[in-house]
Protein backbone atom coordinates (compact mmCIF):
# COMPACT_ATOMS: atom_id res chain seq x y z
CA UNK A 1 0.00 0.00 0.00
CA UNK A 2 1.34 3.57 -0.94
CA UNK A 3 2.29 5.62 2.04
CA UNK A 4 0.36 9.28 1.66
CA UNK A 5 0.96 12.09 3.66
CA UNK A 6 -2.38 13.42 5.34
CA UNK A 7 -2.54 16.77 7.42
CA UNK A 8 -5.72 17.34 8.94
CA UNK A 9 -7.26 20.91 8.44
CA UNK A 10 -8.22 22.57 11.72
CA UNK A 11 -5.84 20.43 13.92
CA UNK A 12 -6.24 21.76 17.19
CA UNK A 13 -9.21 23.99 16.84
CA UNK A 14 -11.72 20.81 15.39
CA UNK A 15 -10.55 18.24 18.92
CA UNK A 16 -10.88 21.48 21.14
CA UNK A 17 -14.46 22.50 20.18
CA UNK A 18 -15.96 18.30 19.70
CA UNK A 19 -14.10 17.29 23.26
CA UNK A 20 -16.32 18.39 26.30
CA UNK A 21 -16.07 15.21 28.24
CA UNK A 22 -12.66 13.59 28.36
CA UNK A 23 -14.50 10.67 30.05
CA UNK A 24 -16.95 10.64 26.95
CA UNK A 25 -17.84 8.51 24.16
CA UNK A 26 -16.84 10.47 20.58
CA UNK A 27 -17.46 9.65 17.59
CA UNK A 28 -15.42 10.58 13.71
CA UNK A 29 -17.72 9.86 10.99
CA UNK A 30 -14.79 10.20 8.59
CA UNK A 31 -11.70 8.40 9.83
CA UNK A 32 -10.05 8.88 6.18
CA UNK A 33 -6.00 8.35 7.92
CA UNK A 34 -6.93 8.93 10.79
CA UNK A 35 -5.23 12.44 11.57
CA UNK A 36 -8.27 13.81 13.51
CA UNK A 37 -8.72 10.57 15.25
CA UNK A 38 -5.05 10.43 17.14
CA UNK A 39 -6.02 14.09 17.97
CA UNK A 40 -9.53 13.07 19.96
CA UNK A 41 -7.81 10.35 21.38
CA UNK A 42 -4.76 12.75 22.57
CA UNK A 43 -7.65 14.80 24.65
CA UNK A 44 -9.82 11.58 26.01
CA UNK A 45 -9.36 10.19 29.39
CA UNK A 46 -8.51 6.32 29.85
CA UNK A 47 -12.22 5.80 30.65
CA UNK A 48 -12.99 8.08 26.96
CA UNK A 49 -14.01 6.04 24.22
CA UNK A 50 -13.73 7.31 20.32
CA UNK A 51 -16.11 5.22 17.58
CA UNK A 52 -14.91 5.78 13.91
CA UNK A 53 -16.54 5.34 10.91
CA UNK A 54 -15.45 5.12 7.23
CA UNK A 55 -16.66 3.45 3.89
CA UNK A 56 -13.32 3.28 2.12
CA UNK A 57 -11.44 -0.30 2.47
CA UNK A 58 -8.11 1.60 2.78
CA UNK A 59 -9.39 3.50 5.43
CA UNK A 60 -10.72 1.13 7.43
CA UNK A 61 -7.75 -0.96 6.82
CA UNK A 62 -5.28 1.53 8.17
CA UNK A 63 -7.57 2.23 11.06
CA UNK A 64 -7.20 -0.95 12.34
CA UNK A 65 -3.63 -0.23 12.57
CA UNK A 66 -4.50 1.34 15.56
CA UNK A 67 -3.53 0.04 18.27
CA UNK A 68 -6.12 1.63 21.66
CA UNK A 69 -8.43 -0.06 23.49
CA UNK A 70 -10.57 3.09 23.42
CA UNK A 71 -10.69 3.02 20.13
CA UNK A 72 -13.20 1.13 17.94
CA UNK A 73 -13.46 1.43 13.76
CA UNK A 74 -16.84 0.51 12.01
CA UNK A 75 -17.07 -0.04 8.13
CA UNK A 76 -19.95 1.91 7.23
CA UNK A 77 -20.81 5.53 5.55
CA UNK A 78 -21.36 8.21 8.56
CA UNK A 79 -25.27 8.17 7.32
CA UNK A 80 -25.56 4.71 9.04
CA UNK A 81 -24.06 5.79 11.95
CA UNK A 82 -27.14 5.22 14.52
CA UNK A 83 -27.98 1.61 13.16
CA UNK A 84 -24.35 1.07 13.67
CA UNK A 85 -23.92 2.48 17.15
CA UNK A 86 -27.13 0.43 18.12
CA UNK A 87 -25.44 -2.44 16.75
CA UNK A 88 -22.99 -1.72 19.26
CA UNK A 89 -24.62 -1.08 22.49
CA UNK A 90 -24.66 2.75 22.00
CA UNK A 91 -27.78 4.79 22.26
CA UNK A 92 -25.91 8.06 23.18
CA UNK A 93 -22.44 9.99 22.24
CA UNK A 94 -21.39 13.27 23.54
CA UNK A 95 -19.90 14.46 20.42
CA UNK A 96 -19.75 14.02 16.46
CA UNK A 97 -17.09 14.84 14.55
CA UNK A 98 -17.18 14.91 10.31
CA UNK A 99 -14.58 15.79 7.81
CA UNK A 100 -16.22 16.09 4.81
CA UNK A 101 -15.22 15.86 1.46
CA UNK A 102 -12.73 13.63 -0.69
CA UNK A 103 -9.71 13.02 1.65
CA UNK A 104 -6.26 13.08 0.28
CA UNK A 105 -4.61 9.71 0.12
CA UNK A 106 -7.82 8.92 -1.84
CA UNK A 107 -6.96 12.16 -4.30
CA UNK A 108 -3.59 11.31 -4.74
CA UNK A 109 -4.63 7.68 -5.37
CA UNK A 110 -4.18 7.21 -9.42
CA UNK A 111 -6.24 4.03 -9.08
CA UNK A 112 -9.01 5.34 -7.17
CA UNK A 113 -9.85 7.59 -9.87
CA UNK A 114 -10.81 11.13 -8.09
CA UNK A 115 -8.20 13.29 -9.93
CA UNK A 116 -7.51 14.45 -13.48
CA UNK A 117 -4.24 15.33 -12.08
CA UNK A 118 -2.89 11.10 -12.60
CA UNK A 119 -4.45 8.72 -15.44
CA UNK A 120 -6.90 5.99 -13.88
CA UNK A 121 -9.36 4.56 -14.03
CA UNK A 122 -12.49 6.18 -14.00
CA UNK A 123 -13.90 4.99 -10.28
CA UNK A 124 -14.69 7.83 -7.76
CA UNK A 125 -16.08 5.44 -5.20
CA UNK A 126 -15.16 5.86 -1.36
CA UNK A 127 -16.10 2.51 -0.86
CA UNK A 128 -14.56 0.42 -3.67
CA UNK A 129 -16.76 -2.68 -2.66
CA UNK A 130 -19.97 -1.21 -3.35
CA UNK A 131 -21.79 0.61 -5.70
CA UNK A 132 -21.65 2.24 -9.27
CA UNK A 133 -18.33 3.75 -10.53
CA UNK A 134 -17.91 6.91 -11.96
CA UNK A 135 -17.51 5.18 -15.88
CA UNK A 136 -20.56 3.20 -15.05
CA UNK A 137 -23.08 5.94 -14.44
CA UNK A 138 -21.43 8.02 -17.05
CA UNK A 139 -22.16 5.37 -19.59
CA UNK A 140 -25.97 4.79 -18.49
CA UNK A 141 -26.93 8.56 -17.55
CA UNK A 142 -29.32 10.82 -19.86
CA UNK A 143 -27.92 13.91 -21.15
CA UNK A 144 -30.30 15.46 -19.06
CA UNK A 145 -29.44 14.12 -15.79
CA UNK A 146 -25.54 14.24 -16.52
CA UNK A 147 -26.31 17.86 -17.23
CA UNK A 148 -28.54 18.57 -14.25
CA UNK A 149 -25.42 17.00 -11.69
CA UNK A 150 -22.98 19.10 -13.37
CA UNK A 151 -25.01 22.29 -12.78
CA UNK A 152 -26.20 21.53 -9.40
CA UNK A 153 -23.07 19.71 -7.83
CA UNK A 154 -20.21 21.19 -9.91
CA UNK A 155 -22.13 24.53 -10.71
CA UNK A 156 -20.73 23.86 -14.02
CA UNK A 157 -21.54 26.58 -16.59
CA UNK A 158 -21.36 24.27 -19.60
CA UNK A 159 -23.42 21.48 -18.17
CA UNK A 160 -25.21 20.69 -21.73
CA UNK A 161 -22.35 21.16 -23.64
CA UNK A 162 -20.25 18.97 -22.00
CA UNK A 163 -22.94 15.98 -21.28
CA UNK A 164 -23.61 16.06 -25.20
CA UNK A 165 -20.28 15.81 -25.36
CA UNK A 166 -20.24 12.88 -23.10
CA UNK A 167 -23.32 11.01 -24.54
CA UNK A 168 -21.80 11.54 -28.26
CA UNK A 169 -18.60 9.90 -26.69
CA UNK A 170 -20.54 6.90 -25.90
CA UNK A 171 -21.38 5.72 -28.99
CA UNK A 172 -18.29 4.96 -30.18
CA UNK A 173 -16.67 4.22 -26.94
CA UNK A 174 -17.48 4.10 -23.15
CA UNK A 175 -14.94 6.85 -21.25
CA UNK A 176 -12.97 4.57 -18.61
CA UNK A 177 -9.96 6.33 -17.56
CA UNK A 178 -10.01 9.87 -16.02
CA UNK A 179 -7.73 11.15 -18.67
CA UNK A 180 -10.49 10.35 -21.31
CA UNK A 181 -13.12 12.30 -19.47
CA UNK A 182 -10.77 15.70 -18.43
CA UNK A 183 -9.88 15.55 -22.24
CA UNK A 184 -13.86 15.46 -23.49
CA UNK A 185 -14.50 18.26 -21.32
CA UNK A 186 -11.93 20.56 -21.71
CA UNK A 187 -12.60 19.92 -25.50
CA UNK A 188 -16.05 20.32 -25.08
CA UNK A 189 -15.31 23.69 -23.08
CA UNK A 190 -15.12 27.12 -25.33
CA UNK A 191 -11.04 28.25 -24.93
CA UNK A 192 -11.86 32.26 -24.44
CA UNK A 193 -14.22 30.85 -21.94
CA UNK A 194 -12.18 29.11 -19.32
CA UNK A 195 -11.68 30.21 -15.75
CA UNK A 196 -7.55 30.69 -15.88
CA UNK A 197 -7.54 29.71 -12.31
CA UNK A 198 -8.80 26.29 -12.84
CA UNK A 199 -8.70 23.31 -15.04
CA UNK A 200 -11.47 23.14 -17.55
CA UNK A 201 -12.52 19.78 -15.87
CA UNK A 202 -12.70 20.45 -11.81
CA UNK A 203 -16.14 21.26 -11.64
CA UNK A 204 -16.95 18.00 -13.72
CA UNK A 205 -14.72 15.74 -11.61
CA UNK A 206 -16.43 17.73 -8.66
CA UNK A 207 -19.88 16.94 -9.72
CA UNK A 208 -19.70 13.41 -10.45
CA UNK A 209 -17.95 12.76 -7.73
CA UNK A 210 -20.62 13.41 -5.30
CA UNK A 211 -23.32 12.06 -7.68
CA UNK A 212 -21.39 8.73 -7.31
CA UNK A 213 -21.12 8.49 -3.74
CA UNK A 214 -24.79 10.68 -2.75
CA UNK A 215 -22.40 12.74 -0.54
CA UNK A 216 -24.88 15.54 0.26
CA UNK A 217 -27.74 12.75 0.77
CA UNK A 218 -25.30 11.46 3.23
CA UNK A 219 -24.36 14.51 4.89
CA UNK A 220 -27.65 15.59 5.29
CA UNK A 221 -28.65 12.12 6.52
CA UNK A 222 -25.37 12.05 8.93
CA UNK A 223 -26.65 15.40 10.82
CA UNK A 224 -29.91 13.88 11.28
CA UNK A 225 -28.48 10.76 12.54
CA UNK A 226 -26.38 12.72 15.27
CA UNK A 227 -29.30 14.55 16.41
CA UNK A 228 -30.69 12.38 17.60
CA UNK A 229 -27.64 10.93 18.85
CA UNK A 230 -26.03 13.27 20.71
CA UNK A 231 -26.84 13.30 24.71
CA UNK A 232 -27.50 17.16 26.14
CA UNK A 233 -24.69 18.98 26.12
CA UNK A 234 -23.03 16.88 23.49
CA UNK A 235 -21.40 18.45 20.05
CA UNK A 236 -21.89 18.80 16.54
CA UNK A 237 -18.70 19.69 14.92
CA UNK A 238 -18.52 19.50 10.89
CA UNK A 239 -15.63 20.88 8.13
CA UNK A 240 -16.89 21.23 4.83
CA UNK A 241 -14.64 22.28 1.99
CA UNK A 242 -16.75 23.51 -0.66
CA UNK A 243 -19.93 26.54 -0.27
CA UNK A 244 -23.06 22.90 -1.42
CA UNK A 245 -21.48 21.27 1.62
CA UNK A 246 -21.15 24.22 4.21
CA UNK A 247 -24.29 25.69 3.36
CA UNK A 248 -26.51 22.15 3.89
CA UNK A 249 -24.64 22.20 7.74
CA UNK A 250 -25.32 26.35 8.05
CA UNK A 251 -28.99 25.39 7.38
CA UNK A 252 -28.88 22.42 9.24
CA UNK A 253 -27.86 24.49 12.57
CA UNK A 254 -30.23 27.29 11.96
CA UNK A 255 -33.50 24.85 11.29
CA UNK A 256 -32.57 23.69 14.74
CA UNK A 257 -31.34 26.63 16.54
CA UNK A 258 -34.45 28.27 15.67
CA UNK A 259 -37.94 26.40 15.09
CA UNK A 260 -40.08 28.93 13.93
CA UNK A 261 -37.86 30.04 11.13
CA UNK A 262 -39.73 28.78 7.69
CA UNK A 263 -42.81 29.64 9.64
CA UNK A 264 -45.25 32.60 7.84
CA UNK A 265 -44.91 34.97 10.70
CA UNK A 266 -48.22 35.92 10.13
CA UNK A 267 -50.16 33.23 10.67
CA UNK A 268 -50.69 31.49 14.59
CA UNK A 269 -48.05 29.12 15.61
CA UNK A 270 -48.88 25.52 14.59
CA UNK A 271 -50.73 23.72 17.47
CA UNK A 272 -48.43 22.03 20.33
CA UNK A 273 -45.33 24.15 18.44
CA UNK A 274 -42.23 23.71 20.53
CA UNK A 275 -39.87 26.80 19.98
CA UNK A 276 -36.98 25.36 22.05
CA UNK A 277 -34.19 25.00 19.83
CA UNK A 278 -32.25 21.66 19.44
CA UNK A 279 -29.46 22.87 18.88
CA UNK A 280 -27.35 26.02 20.58
CA UNK A 281 -24.05 27.87 20.29
CA UNK A 282 -23.62 27.93 16.89
CA UNK A 283 -20.87 28.97 15.62
CA UNK A 284 -17.95 29.16 12.26
CA UNK A 285 -14.20 28.73 12.72
CA UNK A 286 -12.02 29.48 10.32
CA UNK A 287 -8.09 28.43 9.04
CA UNK A 288 -5.70 30.53 10.78
CA UNK A 289 -3.45 32.87 8.16
CA UNK A 290 -0.22 30.54 8.67
CA UNK A 291 -2.51 27.19 8.40
CA UNK A 292 -3.68 28.10 5.04
CA UNK A 293 -0.18 29.41 3.87
CA UNK A 294 1.52 26.13 5.07
CA UNK A 295 -1.76 23.62 4.28
CA UNK A 296 -3.29 24.54 0.73
CA UNK A 297 -6.18 22.37 1.59
CA UNK A 298 -6.90 23.99 4.59
CA UNK A 299 -7.80 27.18 2.58
CA UNK A 300 -11.42 26.83 1.80
CA UNK A 301 -12.38 24.84 4.83
CA UNK A 302 -15.23 25.69 7.38
CA UNK A 303 -15.51 24.45 10.87
CA UNK A 304 -19.21 24.79 12.36
CA UNK A 305 -19.93 23.50 15.74
CA UNK A 306 -23.05 23.77 17.78
CA UNK A 307 -24.38 21.73 21.02
CA UNK A 308 -27.67 20.03 21.10
CA UNK A 309 -29.81 20.50 23.93
CA UNK A 310 -31.91 18.47 26.38
CA UNK A 311 -34.74 18.96 23.72
CA UNK A 312 -35.93 15.41 22.83
CA UNK A 313 -35.15 14.81 19.49
CA UNK A 314 -37.80 14.50 16.28
CA UNK A 315 -36.06 15.45 13.46
CA UNK A 316 -34.67 19.26 12.19
CA UNK A 317 -38.25 19.79 10.96
CA UNK A 318 -39.70 18.92 14.26
CA UNK A 319 -41.98 16.35 12.59
CA UNK A 320 -41.77 13.06 14.36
Amino acid sequence: MSAFVHLPVLSQEAPEALVSRPDGLYVDGTFGRGGHSRLILERLAPEGRLIAFDRDPEAVAAARRIEDPRFTIVHAPFSAMADELGRLGVARVDGVFLDIGVSSPQIDDPERGFSFRFDGPLDMRMDTTAGETAAEWLARASADEIAGVLADYGEERFARRIAAAVVERRRTAPLKTTGELARLVESAVPKNRRDAAQHPATRTFQAVRIEVNHELDELKGALEAAGGLLAPGGRLAVISFHSLEDRIVKRFFERTGHPERGLDPRLPLPAGFNAEPWFTGARRILPSKAEAESNPRARSSVLRVAERTARAWTGETGRA
